[in-house]
């Protein structure tokens, strides 16, 4: 009986993130109702309650999964090659690819500091993403293929670049905005490999 509880319970958070991130990917947060989530849904407003206590909690919890997916499709596509250096170009290079859904950019990276807040998006963004991007910077210059510096401005630098042009590309109706990126991208990462210093 009680697994049944908590089966259902499960079956009900499941279903307001599934249909509140539809809704918040395709109108906007500011346009999206709690009626509306929780009819999409199916569920009653107190079912909602019982798991989010408004709709900024149950954003910052569909946030956090996009954030999440983001940051698996980052990880899948670097720990698909064997060299460092392309371990990271593949992250950055996948991290762009995931903003150029219209729903990632506008829950990540267009609704999430404007709901939210920007230190509490930033600290999001901190933990899954930019986190990683700063180990990944540490571990190259352990190895010598990135040039001694400070990891923590370096990573910002980064981090806003790829968040700004991921903004960009998911507003673009050119096809070939993506291709010219990733172009750009590549000289930008290859100007920070220490041979490319010498």
């Amino acid at each position: 009986m009680a697994d049944g509880r908590a089966r259902q319970k499960e079956q009900t958070r499941r279903a307001l993130l599934r249909e509140s991130r539809r809704l918040f990917a395709t109108l906007g947060y500011g346009a999206v109702s709690l009626a509306e989530v929780v009819r999409a849904a199916g569920v009653t407003k107190g079912a909602l309650y019982h798991h989010f206590d408004g709709k900024t909690a149950l954003f910052r919890a569909v946030l956090e999964e996009v954030q999440q997916q983001v940051g698996e499709a980052v990880a899948a596509a670097a720990d698909a090659q064997d060299d460092p250096w392309a371990c990271f170009t593949a992250g950055c290079r996948a991290f762009l690819t995931a903003g150029t859904d219209p729903g990632v950019r506008q829950i990540m990276l267009v609704d999430g500091p404007a709901v939210l807040g920007w230190h509490a998006w930033r600290a999001l963004d901190e933990a899954a993403s930019a986190r990683h991007l700063a180990e990944a910077l540490t571990s190259l210059i352990d190895e010598g293929l990135i040039a001694p510096q400070p990891v923590a401005p370096l990573t910002r630098l980064l981090s806003g670049a790829l968040n700004e042009a991921a903004l960009w590309l998911a507003e673009s109706t050119d096809p070939a905005d993506l291709a010219d990126t990733m172009s750009a991208l590549s000289r930008l990462l290859e100007s920070l490999r220490a041979e490319s210093r010498a």
